[in-house]
């Protein structure tokens, strides 16, 4: 019987209504703004083993956040590093 990981498990919307979920690895601060790092549940054939990172933003709800695309290369990068440094014990990252 496989145990079920579900608490670590979230669910983004698109601007399209369609649902995708994904795991929740981390948290990660930098320049006082919050990201998550998320990976795909259902892995996309193409693109196997990629996080997704996307920038935390406050909603008017305090229940609420929202999940914003960050297109910075730079933070994207610097988010990566942190994660990758983080648990470089746990996972092993392919060099690009």
């Amino acid at each position: 019987r496989l145990m079920d990981e579900r608490d670590n498990i979230i669910v983004l919307n698109d601007e399209d209504g369609v649902s995708t979920e994904f795991e929740f690895l981390d948290l990660v601060e930098l320049d006082g703004a919050e990201y998550v790092v998320l990976f795909p549940v259902e892995d996309a054939p193409d693109d196997p083993g990629e996080v997704v990172i996307l920038k935390v933003e406050s909603t008017e709800d305090p229940d609420e956040e929202s999940y914003v695309g960050v297109e910075d290369q730079n933070v994207l990068d610097a988010v990566f590093e942190i994660f990758k440094e983080k648990f470089k014990d746990e996972f092993d990252f392919a060099e690009e």
